[in-house]
């Protein structure tokens, strides 16, 4: 009989905003959330990276990374991630080092090229700089050697040497929904996550492209996968039911170039749904998994051996804050964390 893998959960949190909510109510969140997950057993704990957004109050994953790690004791705490195509790879690279020398072996660095905001935004976080996201690989290979031993490809940055410089660097990360972040990973050696909340369909061949193509590098000898899903367990699967109605509406009002704040069951309930509305609806469904604790654990661990992993990133957000921590809490159990 073969042996059950057992298989490991991180938390993804992007620190959403609730109607009638503020972002300082988020943030504090955010905090609670992390204490209950390091409790319930969970092997990461990953803070997103939005900007301009009445939707999401993270805006700065590596400040909270400090809160988390602060207020934890043993969890391991990252960005997922930080957006490497706005920054300076000196900066991301001094940032994480002083993190992890402050948090020794506790520190993530996930890495995405998504934008993570509109267009002009987008620009005035670069301000001014004409290096555009082709030179993404450039970056990333510039922030490796920093963190690491290798060359940098830019031949200024030979002569600099980081302060502080742990003993062993961050693990780095790199996030995507696409074969070319596969790509990426899997030239340079990096763990790579697969964003399926993002990009439902295709992913199985993304990661086996990634762990095909995978050369060892300093920072990994051996690929290192995991995917990134949208979850809301509940007791019952006519309460995760209910609180997926959020879900739905917020990706209908996303698909027709609306944001806001996240909505409450009532909201979504008294929204004026119109036959394409709930076609759209439909169509978006596979973005995300509902049920109670063993439905959930079936669905995930199935999709965990699809994919070849052996963990699973949890994305979960309820306008309730209560039951979005009871939804990583039932799963752990679901997954014997503990």
């Amino acid at each position: 009989m073969n042996k059950e893998i057992k298989i490991k959960l991180t938390a993804l949190d992007q620190s959403p905003i609730r109607s009638g909510s503020s972002a300082t109510e988020a943030l504090q969140e955010t905090v609670q959330l992390a204490q209950a997950c390091e409790n319930a057993g969970y092997n990461r704990y990953w803070l997103a990276e939005h900007h301009a957004s009445s939707s999401y109050a993270g805006t700065a994953p590596e400040i909270l990374v400090t809160r988390i790690a602060a207020a934890t004791q043993h969890i391991r705490v990252g960005s997922g991630g930080v957006m490497l195509s706005h920054y300076s790879p000196l900066k991301v690279a001094e940032t994480f080092s002083l993190l992890e020398t402050l948090y020794p072996g506790r520190i993530d660095l996930g890495i995405g090229r998504a934008p993570g905001s509109d267009q002009l935004t987008a620009m005035a976080l670069a301000y001014g700089s004409e290096i555009g996201v082709e030179y993404f690989p450039t970056r990333i290979a510039d922030m490796l050697s920093l963190l690491g031993t290798s060359e940098p490809p830019t031949e200024l940055f030979k002569r600099i040497k980081i302060s502080p410089k742990p003993e062993n660097p961050p693990e780095v990360w790199l996030l995507g929904s696409s074969d070319q972040s596969a790509h990426y990973a899997s030239y340079f050696g990096l763990a790579f996550t697969f964003a399926h909340f993002i990009a439902p369909q295709g992913g199985e061949q993304v990661v086996k492209a990634y762990y095909n193509n995978f050369k060892p590098s300093e920072f990994n000898p051996s690929p290192k996968g995991s995917v990134s899903v949208f979850v809301n367990c509940a007791e019952t699967e006519k309460e995760a039911r209910q609180l997926a109605k959020s879900r739905d509406l917020v990706l209908l009002r996303r698909a027709k170039g609306e944001r806001g704040t996240y909505p409450s069951v009532e909201e979504a309930d008294a929204y004026d749904y119109t036959e394409q509305d709930m076609q759209v609806i439909e169509h978006n469904r596979s973005q995300s998994i509902y049920g109670n604790p063993q439905q959930c654990k079936k669905i995930l661990t199935k999709m965990a051996q699809s994919f070849g992993v052996e963990e699973l990133v949890i994305l979960t957000i309820c306008h309730d804050p209560l039951a979005r921590v009871r939804s990583y809490e039932l799963l752990a159990e679901a997954f014997n964390l503990a």
